[in-house]
């Protein structure tokens, strides 16, 4: 049977990974590789396995989307056992919607194994949770890069939303954190808590943490780039040792 799986190779630790994904990853002939995979996860490959990297970093040249899903079907249908390793879960902000789409209209079968996101590993990182039945019943995750001019996101509208006790992330949200900020600062206070999560579980992780006020200055104040996440929401007061900042609206909490 013609099988290709779809792996989540979670935030870049490799002990994050599942033990599924990891036996995957070890019957796979052919591995395809996102860039936001960390290297330490490829360990558990065969020697004999052929690695192939196609690259997919927001703000940087990329592995065309079509290609990837061709040079997928093109090595199942020669009979490999071909294993998709992306960062996080292939199905939050991965892609892997379209490409078990793509897949299955060729007659080809997929399975897909979840990864830990790294909307999760970042406030995780932090020592928070996304939910806390004192500060968020609930949680949205949103990319900050939408696809074409009509997948605008109106930020007001999920500012309200959050306003109502809902933890806010947000990926791939770096680069177009001013405008993210303007259209959040409409439906919530400028003291509203936020933190920013680079390379989440990984040894370089930095994470700065301040208020939504000052969003674009903390980021450009600290240097931080993608990839990363962006939380907003009261689960941010939980960062230990700032909740008597935050009363003071004192800008940059704490950065690492």
């Amino acid at each position: 049977m013609t099988h290709v799986t779809l792996v989540g190779a979670g935030p870049g630790d490799p002990e994050l990974l599942t033990i599924k994904a990891v036996r995957a990853i070890r019957r796979a002939t052919v591995l395809l590789v996102d860039d936001l995979v960390g290297e330490a996860v490829l360990r558990y490959a065969r020697r004999s396995t052929r690695i192939i990297h196609v690259g997919k970093r927001g703000g940087c040249a990329s592995t065309p989307q079509a290609f990837i899903e061709k040079l997928m079907a093109a090595e199942a249908l020669k009979g490999e056992r071909v294993v998709r390793l992306k960062g996080g879960d292939p199905f939050v902000f991965g892609r892997g919607g379209e490409e078990v789409e793509h897949l299955r209209a060729l007659g080809i079968t997929v399975d897909v194994v979840n990864g830990i996101t790294s909307g999760l590993a970042a406030v995780t990182a932090l020592g928070v949770p996304l939910t806390h039945r004192d500060h968020a019943h609930g949680v949205i995750f949103v990319t900050g890069h939408a696809k074409g001019q009509d997948g605008a996101i109106d930020w007001p509208t999920l500012a309200a939303a959050a306003a109502q006790g809902l933890t806010l992330v947000i990926y791939m949200g770096v680069s177009q954190a001013g405008h993210l900020q303007q259209g959040l600062l409409q439906g919530l206070g400028g003291s509203t808590p936020v933190a920013v999560v680079q390379h989440a579980s990984l040894p370089q992780q930095r994470h700065s943490v301040g208020l939504l006020g000052d969003l674009t200055g903390l980021i450009e104040r600290e240097g931080l780039g993608s990839p990363a996440i962006i939380v907003v929401g009261d689960v941010i007061r939980g960062v230990t040792s700032m909740a008597r900042e935050l009363a003071h609206e004192s800008g940059v909490i704490r950065a690492a």
